[in-house]
Parts: C-alpha cells; sequence; structure tokens
C-alpha cells in the first residue's frame, strides 16, 4: 500500500485532477525520473491504466507527496 494512496475513482470527479508523468512532476516541481522513483518506493501509485497505455496520475495526491520531504526528522520523538 502506498504511503499516499489515490482517493476511489468514484471520488474524483474532476478530470483537470488526473494528469500523464509530465503533468505529475509538474504539479509536484519534480523530474518526471523522481514520479517513476516515488512509484517503486511506493510513496505513491499511478491510477488504474489499461494494457499499453500512459499511466495516469492523481494531481493533488501528487502535490501532497511532493510536500513531505525525505529523511529522519531533526528531532527524535
Amino acid at each position: 500500500m502506498p504511503t499516499f494512496p489515490n482517493p476511489t475513482l468514484y471520488e474524483i470527479y474532476d478530470r483537470d485532477d488526473v494528469g500523464t508523468i509530465w503533468d505529475a512532476a509538474r504539479a509536484a516541481g519534480v523530474k518526471p525520473g523522481t514520479i517513476r522513483v516515488w512509484v517503486t518506493r511506493k510513496k505513491i501509485e499511478p491510477l488504474l491504466a489499461e494494457e499499453g497505455e500512459q499511466p495516469l496520475y492523481h494531481l493533488p495526491t501528487v502535490h501532497r507527496a511532493s510536500q513531505v520531504r525525505s529523511g529522519r526528522p531533526s528531532q527524535a520523538a
């Protein structure tokens, strides 16, 4: 299960909230390769895609994932 799960397909009302890996990278302020790494590390996941088609991403989820910085906190709890 990813750290930042997508909403269900029934909860995505606006088609503008869904985009390609390039749109996701723009929304997060990173390069597309970073989005691929986040998928590999299960930080985010693409929405369902048809076989042979480019995966789509929920842009608000990608943006929320970009707000969390990696690494250890400066103070341990």
